[in-house]
């Protein structure tokens, strides 16, 4: 039997009620050398009863023996597919354009550097479409972009910045490099990689191949009671800053096993970023609700002490996590905080020269903030230009 150009791969566990949308917008695409598996993970509804109904011979139906996992249902999916290029996409969700499809198959045949293929997405909740994600986004126009730049530009945004449901992989990628990791441990804790898995994965991809962005929304993402997100976002927060970190964590082994130490230090200061961002606590946000992760100082060190970096690398990320509280806590006009950790990051690395002016501006009050606000727009004005 001829193997299809592109497979889709469509995880589905107790979504059987969504599920008829995804495929019918699989199956109306104009490209159709594809197949779809539709991946049951032991679903308790009526998930195998709605994938009987499918009569396209592109369709098939798999229902595992016994419940896998989130991460687990992913890589089964992807190894008994058969395509050259994998779209895994949640039985949740669904694509809005009918030429998607052919516009990444085209391009990613056009252009074997290309590792993924993303666009934004618009959030559907209720069956009605919303705004486009604003964190999907990246520019106005179409491009072939440099993996080193997507890795940036996902910390510059604090996380995961391509929307899974919109994204297509080179099948090489997942041989190649590694398919979703599991059994995941950082700093001696297990992780939980579904709410890192995604992420992970792009981040990989971008380190070792190009990407390509296209700025029109092709896609839905819904938002739902019984979504992972708000399982995980409402009752299991946990998961977050230890998955965040961990994915941090293993892309700078991964940049530094590669040899590419621009990648490896952007890893180091997003990991401070990140450390600093949860012991201010971080926000998650889902449909109106807001769950908030906190850690402390003896966390960070209880982590840091079982990372993988020279003490060397330790000190400098203590340094760096300080200041970033401090930038936090100025950015709240928290000005007692911001001088007290500007003068621990010191204190820590006495030789910030940054810092010091920093702490120069801020003894000014509100005419230092306005040059520090001057400063900045400066600073993006140079890096855009």
């Amino acid at each position: 039997m001829q193997k299809p150009l592109v497979s889709f791969v469509v995880p589905c566990y107790r979504l059987a009620t969504f599920l008829p949308e995804c495929v019918d917008s699989i199956l109306s695409q104009t490209f159709e050398d594809f197949e779809i598996l539709i991946m049951d993970d032991c679903s308790p509804d009526n998930t195998e009863e709605v994938a009987r109904t499918f009569t396209d011979g592109r369709v098939t139906y798999v229902r595992n023996e016994e419940n896998l996992g989130a991460i687990r249902n992913y890589n089964k999916g992807i190894l008994l597919s058969r395509g050259k290029y994998v779209w895994l996409i949640s039985a949740d969700d669904r694509l809005r354009r009918p030429y998607i499809l052919r516009r990444y198959v085209e391009t990613l045949e056009n252009h074997p550097e290309v590792g993924l293929a993303f666009c934004p997405g618009v959030s559907l909740r209720g069956g009605k479409e919303g705004a486009v994600i604003d964190y999907s986004t990246y520019g106005d126009v179409d491009r072939i972009v440099r993996g080193e730049e997507i890795i940036k530009h996902s910390f510059k945004v604090k996380g995961n910045a391509i929307l899974a449901a919109s994204v297509l992989v080179r099948r090489d990628c997942y041989e190649k490099l590694s398919l979703y990791p599991v059994d995941v441990v950082w700093a001696g804790v297990p992780v939980d990689f579904i709410w890192g898995g995604d992420w992970y994965m792009w981040l990989l991809i971008s380190l070792n191949y190009h990407v390509a962005y296209f700025a029109e929304p092709m896609v839905c993402y819904r938002e739902h009671e019984l979504s992972m997100t708000n399982a995980i976002t409402q009752e299991k927060i946990d998961i977050c800053w230890h998955s965040e970190l961990a994915v941090i964590t293993m892309i700078s082994q991964a940049a530094k096993e590669k040899g590419a130490l621009t990648v490896y230090k952007d890893c180091l200061s997003a990991l401070a970023n990140f450390y600093a961002k949860h012991c201010a606590s971080k926000p998650y946000s889902w449909m109106g609700q807001t769950s908030w992760s906190t850690i402390d100082l003896q966390q960070v060190e209880a982590t840091l002490d079982r990372s993988p970096y020279t003490e060397q690398e330790k000190a400098w990320i203590r340094s760096r996590i300080m200041v970033a509280l401090a930038d936090l806590y100025y950015s709240e006009g928290d000005s007692v905080s911001a001088r007290s950790y500007y003068l621990k990051a010191l204190k820590l690395k006495p030789f910030m020269l940054p810092v010091f002016l920093k702490l120069i501006v801020l003894s000014f009050g509100g005419p230092g903030r306005q040059v520090r606000e001057l400063l900045r727009t400066a600073r993006e004005h140079l890096v855009r230009g």
